[in-house]
C-alpha cells in the first residue's frame, strides 16, 4: 500500500554531511509518523529521528546535535540532514512511515523502505 523512494546514502568521510531523502506514495488516507532507522552489521535496528504530521520531533541520544530531520507533507517526504558524520554512524538507513490505510481505521501500521547504505571511513 505504501512505497517509497530513498536517495541520499554513500561514503563520506568522517566529520562530513549526507542528506537523506524519502518520498511516500501509494494508496493511503494519512501518514501520521515518518522517519529513519538504522542497522548496523551485527546490531538491532534502532529508531534514529521521527518526525509527526505536525512537525513534533523525537532523536536518539547518539545523534541530537547532528542530525536534522525534516517533512514535507504535500510530498509525502521526509528528509535526514546528517552533519559531523562519525564512523559509528555507518549503518544501512531505513525510511519509514506509520500510515492509516483509510478514514476508518484508527490504529495506524508500520511500512519501510527498502534502506540506503551510509558508511563513514576515511
Amino acid at each position: 500500500q505504501v512505497r517509497f523512494v530513498e536517495s541520499g546514502g554513500g561514503l563520506v568521510q568522517p566529520g562530513g554531511s549526507l542528506r537523506l531523502s524519502c518520498a511516500a506514495s501509494g494508496r493511503f488516507f494519512e501518514i501520521v509518523t515518518m522517519g529513519w532507522y538504522r542497522q548496523a552489521p551485527g546490531k538491532q535496528r534502532e529508531s534514529v529521528a521521527r518526525i509527526t504530521s505536525g512537525g513534533t520531533t523525537n532523536y536518539a541520544d547518539s545523534v541530537k546535535g547532528r542530525f536534522t530531520i525534516s517533512r514535507d507533507n504535500a510530498k509525502n517526504a521526509v528528509y535526514l540532514q546528517m552533519n559531523s558524520l562519525k564512523p559509528e554512524d555507518t549503518a544501512v538507513y531505513y525510511c519509514n512511515a506509520d500510515f492509516r490505510a483509510s478514514w476508518a481505521v484508527s490504529k495506524p501500521e508500520a511500512a519501510w523502505g527498502q534502506g540506503t547504505q551510509v558508511t563513514v571511513s576515511s
